[in-house]
């Protein structure tokens, strides 16, 4: 036997520069950016960086590209600088176009040779650091929840994501435009932020999920100790901001944390200036006096629950019903608003064994009995005029993608894991998650096509971003090549092809 055992094979270093990339797949996504104006969106909106070294638009497209390629904190940077090919590859999109006079300025930002194609770890640091106020820190009072107001590079973040989404709904125009609030925690272990509800340190921003587009069209980064509900009202109104004109229609689904009846007036109202009178579907407390009602209601008047499986309608273990029910907060006016509101009711399969009650753990859901019966309860109020199934089936739309989608920012992309004690800092990180999520969604949804929409980051990453490749400069035109079997060869090409109709004219339907 071998000296080596059962190792079959040896490694060694290969120092020759063959411009290789393991991130072939990369490559479309940098010519979506570009297509789709985000890069010019970037240059427009931020300007942190001064005259010399890296520029806002090449730090934040390294930090999208880290994120894409599956890196989730800073120092990865360096793992994706490592890749020689891809670095190439990166340098020539970013002067391609450019006249001569440009790229002369370009070159004398570095008073000596630039080593790097991605920005340095301490650089991105540096970056991150400047969305961070200070002064807002000064205004912290223990015990009070507080939401540092974003400085002006963070409002240009906000905006590059609110000009990108217009992009997208150029290329698929939806008249309706369906928002999803929702607060999601981000565990974290940094010393400076706050306990959340359950009890561990955590941020918890407030997210606002565009559903037809699949987009987070707007988002608030918050401490962990700020409730959900928390200015609820003024999110919605920012968001509402980054709309489309195209856009005709909105309407609004949240759990309990939007049941507050300022916020319901303010979306009933008819005088809201653009688009007037906001539909919505949110879960209500579950009160006592709200389960007084229910029990009121004659079991006649309760109806099964359908969902729709691949086209057809299939009944369910819930019931719903109308209920008569007028919260005590609005009770004592007269111009106050009428609402809708149902109940659903579930019977309990699993019983408390004789004797074991006191042992029982509290549920994360109301229950009430009936007939010795034991229902999980909820609770909706809505200003819709559909059939309750229908609005039972809307409102549950909300569980699927909106919470999916906060499940993709902190596990397929950067946005779990938090690089910073610094609170502005953590506030750029996870507008640039969202930024390569949105990016993202994109290019499944209108470059790639419905076959590819549904695909996790895992699959897109196997399957495509990492292709091996190498990059070919000849006749002063930069080529990708891969391997001529390969399966990924023809998808890149018809990607590059798409991704030009919908830079350069009406878009094709996918």
């Amino acid at each position: 036997m071998s000296k080596q055992g059962i190792l079959s094979y040896r490694t060694e270093a290969e120092w020759t520069s063959q411009n290789l990339t393991s991130l072939s797949g990369l490559a479309p996504y940098l010519d979506l950016a570009v297509g789709s104006g985000l890069v010019d969106s970037l240059r427009r909106n931020l300007s942190v960086c001064g005259e010399q070294g890296w520029t806002d638009d090449q730090i934040v497209m390294s930090l999208l590209l880290l994120n894409l390629a599956g890196g989730d904190c800073i120092d990865d940077l360096d793992h994706l600088n490592a890749d020689e090919g891809f670095g190439r590859l990166l340098l020539w999109c970013e002067n391609h176009g450019l006249p001569r006079r440009v790229r002369r300025e370009m070159k004398r930002r570095w008073r000596k040779a630039r080593e790097r194609n991605v920005v340095s770890p301490s650089a991105a640091r540096r970056y991150l650091g400047a969305f961070h106020d200070p002064s807002q820190e000064k205004l912290r009072v223990a015990g009070k929840a507080l939401i540092p107001k974003a400085n002006e590079q963070l409002l240009g973040l906000r905006r590059v994501n609110g000009e990108f989404v217009g992009f997208v709904q150029g290329c698929s125009k939806q008249m309706v435009a369906t928002l999803d609030l929702d607060a999601t925690l981000i565990e974290t272990t940094k010393g400076d932020a706050l306990f959340c509800y359950k009890h561990f340190r955590a941020y918890q921003p407030l997210n606002v999920w565009w559903s037809e587009q699949e987009l987070m069209l707007h988002s608030e980064f918050r401490d962990g100790n700020v409730p959900a509900g928390y200015e609820e009202l003024r999110v919605i109104k920012d968001a509402l901001a980054f709309l489309p004109l195209s856009v005709k229609v909105v309407r609004v689904r949240s759990d309990t944390a939007g049941y507050e009846h300022k916020f319901l007036r303010w979306l009933d109202c008819v005088d809201n200036k653009r688009f007037g009178r906001i539909e919505f579907a949110i879960s209500c407390d579950v009160s006592r006096e709200f389960k007084t009602a229910v029990e009121a209601v004659d079991k006649d008047d309760w109806h099964r629950v359908y969902k729709d499986v691949d086209g057809r309608q299939v009944e369910t273990d819930r019931q719903w019903a109308e209920v008569c029910f007028v919260p005590d907060a609005i009770a004592f006016s007269k111009n106050a608003p009428v609402y809708r509101y149902l109940a659903t009711r579930e019977a309990l399969k699993d019983r408390v064994l004789p004797g074991m009650e006191s042992e029982q753990m509290s549920l994360p859901f109301q229950t009430m009995s009936r007939g010795g019966v034991t229902y999980k309860v909820f609770g909706i109020v809505t200003n819709l005029d559909w059939a309750g199934n229908e609005v039972i089936r809307f409102h549950d739309g909300r569980c699927g993608k909106s919470e999916e989608a906060h499940k993709i920012l902190k596990e397929d992309f950067a946005g779990g894991k938090m690089p910073s004690s610094e609170f502005g800092a953590n506030s750029a990180w996870w507008a640039i998650a969202i930024l390569a999520m949105n990016l993202a969604s994109a290019m499944k949804r209108i470059v790639l096509g419905v076959q590819w929409a549904k695909r996790r980051m895992k699959a897109i990453r196997f399957l495509l971003i990492n292709v091996p490749g190498r990059i070919v400069l000849k006749a002063r035109q930069l080529y990708l090549r891969l391997s001529g079997g390969h399966p990924a060869l023809e998808l890149l090409v018809r990607m590059r092809e798409r991704i030009r109709e919908l830079a350069l004219g009406p878009p094709v339907p996918v």
